[in-house]
């Protein structure tokens, strides 16, 4: 158990201290350590627990290491990996404050956040990408209105994102109950 911890411990600190443009970003490289490279938690169990990390309060990023730390490891599990997430970012926040004026300023800086844009964008598309393919390889109708719907509301009508999940989950808890029940019968 050791060992799995010091991986990931490493591994959350490593993904949180590369990962630029929001925790959505994470999402992917996430994915690619515990599903790809380790193997220690399955593509369909990874969308579980992106669900959840998303539908929870709080930052993703933190979310998800406390969703595949307590899978991985349990209670100690979700330590390490809370903790290898946030170290990066309170470091790395704790120089950019102490520096602001500085780099606010500073033409290199700004070039370098201005190109960083665009690798973030295709991270987050790639995100995206993901996760809808994921769905749509299920052939499941309704996930796929709900995906698609959720968009549309979204993008078209600036429907508030919160809604949109809270409306999510009811739809899920329903079809849940209404598919548990045909089984019993």
């Amino acid at each position: 158990m050791k060992d799995k911890l010091r991986t990931l411990f490493f591994s959350t600190l490593y993904l949180s201290a590369f990962t630029f443009g929001g925790g959505y970003v994470i999402i992917t490289l996430l994915k690619n350590k515990f599903v790809d490279e380790l193997k220690w938690i399955d593509e369909e169990e990874m969308l579980d627990y992106v669900a959840i990390a998303q539908s929870s309060p709080g930052p993703i990023a933190v979310n998800g290491a406390i969703v595949i730390g307590y899978k991985i490891c349990g209670i100690p599990g979700i330590a390490v990996a809370v903790f290898g997430a946030i170290i990066p970012p309170f470091v790395i926040l704790t120089v950019v404050s102490a520096f602001y004026t500085i780099f606010k300023t500073n033409p290199y800086i700004q070039s370098l956040l201005f190109g960083m844009k665009a690798g973030v964008s295709a991270v987050i598309v790639s995100v995206v990408w993901d996760m809808a393919f994921g769905i749509v390889k299920k052939k499941d109708l309704l996930l796929i209105i709900v995906m698609i719907l959720s968009f549309v509301l979204n993008y078209y009508f600036k429907v508030n994102a919160v809604l949109l999940i809270f409306a999510s989950l009811i739809i899920g808890v329903f079809r849940s109950l209404i598919l548990s029940r045909g089984k019993r019968v």
